[in-house]
């Protein structure tokens, strides 16, 4: 048994413990055994060899070897802001950007936006990045950060942060220009930014970037910018 599993809490002492949809995942569709063997992974960067020790009715109980930490990477954080699109096109986003390596999504409000992050949208994309890290041996999470409006998220903008707004009208992508600073990547509606939106953003620093030629769907300019960045 090869699959993957998240946990909510990190080992200690050599033992840890699957609950919830893991653990129903582990018992229920792997139909795991004492004695099987697994990975888990704690979503900060870290991974362990794990043997199934106890399946209880609720959890299950693992011994864990010695973990496998993330490298250090060269690159500063990635952050897309991006208005989202609807029903399972969002599904789709996480999994993709979780699988390019980004670190931070914002559901971006914008004056076009058609789709709004509930809590309970939030918890479902929480769920998919988990998924998505299951998949592809990230140990990592992505952060599904808080809705936040296109002000607010450039407002709070470090200084070393390199922001951009993508843009047809804008330049093409120079990687030279980040040379391993954090990046924020802002990615409008399918109606686009509104003038007034494309005027605060460089007001407050932003610099319009190009994907290309052609119009982009929204889950499509997101991955674009993933691919250039992170």
């Amino acid at each position: 048994m090869s699959e993957r599993f998240f946990l909510s809490s990190p080992p200690r002492d050599g033992h840890a413990v699957l609950d919830g949809q893991e653990a129903r995942h582990l018992t229920r569709v792997m139909r795991c055994r004492v004695g099987d063997e697994v990975v888990v992974f704690d979503g900060g960067g870290s991974a362990w060899p794990a043997r199934v020790a106890r399946i209880g009715r609720d959890d299950v109980a693992l011994e864990v070897g010695e973990p496998v930490h993330d490298p250090e990477r060269s690159r500063g954080r990635v952050t897309l802001a991006v208005a989202l699109p609807k029903g399972d096109r969002q599904k789709w986003l996480v999994e993709k950007l979780t699988e390019l390596g980004v670190d931070s999504l914002v559901p971006l409000t914008t004056t076009r936006g058609v789709a709004e992050a509930t809590p309970a949208a939030i918890e479902r994309l929480e769920r998919s990045v988990i998924e998505a890290c299951k998949q592809c041996g990230r140990n990592t999470l992505m952060r599904i950060e808080s809705p936040r409006g296109l002000d607010d998220v450039l407002a709070h903008c470090g200084v070393d942060t390199m922001s951009f707004l993508a843009d047809g009208s804008g330049d093409p992508f120079d990687h030279s220009l980040v040379a391993g600073r954090p990046a924020v990547v802002l990615v409008g509606p399918e109606g686009g930014f509104t003038p007034e939106e494309r005027a605060a953003a460089e007001a407050l620093g932003a610099t319009r970037l190009s994907l290309g030629p052609y119009i982009l769907r929204v889950e499509t300019a997101a991955i674009a910018a993933a691919a250039r960045f992170a």
